[in-house]
């Protein structure tokens, strides 16, 4: 990958190839608009978007794409991978949702961020690189089983259980949420549709939009696209009685 590189005194300037924007390096302690700003404390992640006391930052990297709107959904796509790393106990940007359409997309530039802030060596500082090379894997125990685990997101509000390795169990009663937020032409993205189709398949297990029956899905993801049309990381909106995510109980520590 070739990058353009401007060092001043306080900051150092990388302009991203193809014109998809530009990552910012800087000892100056300030937010940027229409940008991602992570804040650094002897090179490890202290914050995002949120500035932190003057004691807990040294250094700020500032991430603008070119899409201004796109920042604040790239800000929660670092948010979720910093909690996936175990950087940050809870997801700061919670109220902020990536559109299911936009997620791939978003998540494709923050990977592209995270490959350039690596090879700057800024990775092995506050990011794991061995984690750039895929999605955290999770393993099934018969511990976590017998846990149960609270939806409360975006309208939808259920209790699961991940009771087989291939079966989620949505507990009758459970709250789902009305209509999917469409495209901006109106449309419905692939996760919309892939949604409303397990809600057909399940047609006679719900009414006005309360499950009545205990439905069994096959992963965290189709109980996030059943009960809320997705649009976040359900690893993280899963949770037990005090507030550990699953991700937190069934993540692998490679």
């Amino acid at each position: 990958m070739k990058l353009a590189v401007e060092i001043n005194s306080n900051e150092t300037v990388v302009t991203l190839p193809d014109g998809q924007g530009k990552i910012t390096i800087s000892s100056m302690i300030k937010a940027e608009t229409d940008a991602v700003n992570l804040y650094l404390k002897d090179g490890k992640l202290t914050g995002i978007q949120d500035q932190p006391k003057a004691n807990q930052a040294d250094g700020v990297i500032h991430i603008e794409p070119a899409q201004k709107q796109e920042a604040n959904y790239l800000a929660k796509s670092f948010s979720e991978f910093a909690v996936e790393q175990g950087l940050f106990k809870k997801d700061y940007l919670e109220n902020i949702k990536i559109p299911s359409d936009q997620r791939a997309t978003i998540e494709k530039f923050r990977d592209l961020t995270l490959t350039v802030l690596n090879g700057l060596g800024f990775g092995s500082r506050f990011i794991p690189k061995k984690k750039f090379k895929g999605k955290p894997i999770h393993r099934f125990t018969s511990q976590i089983s017998q846990i149960p685990f609270y939806i409360e997101h975006d309208g939808a509000k259920a209790t699961v259980y991940w009771q087989k390795r291939n079966e989620m169990l949505i507990k009758a009663g459970a709250v789902m949420k009305l209509k999917p937020t469409l495209n901006k032409d109106g449309s419905l993205g692939f996760s919309a549709k892939f949604a409303l189709k397990l809600r057909s398949d399940h047609e006679g297990d719900f009414k006005d939009f309360v499950t009545t029956k205990d439905i069994v899905l096959k992963s965290v993801n189709e109980v996030g696209l059943f009960l809320y049309f997705a649009g976040t990381n359900s690893w993280l909106v899963l949770r037990d009685a005090d507030g550990k995510s699953i991700n937190e109980w069934t993540v692998v520590e490679e």
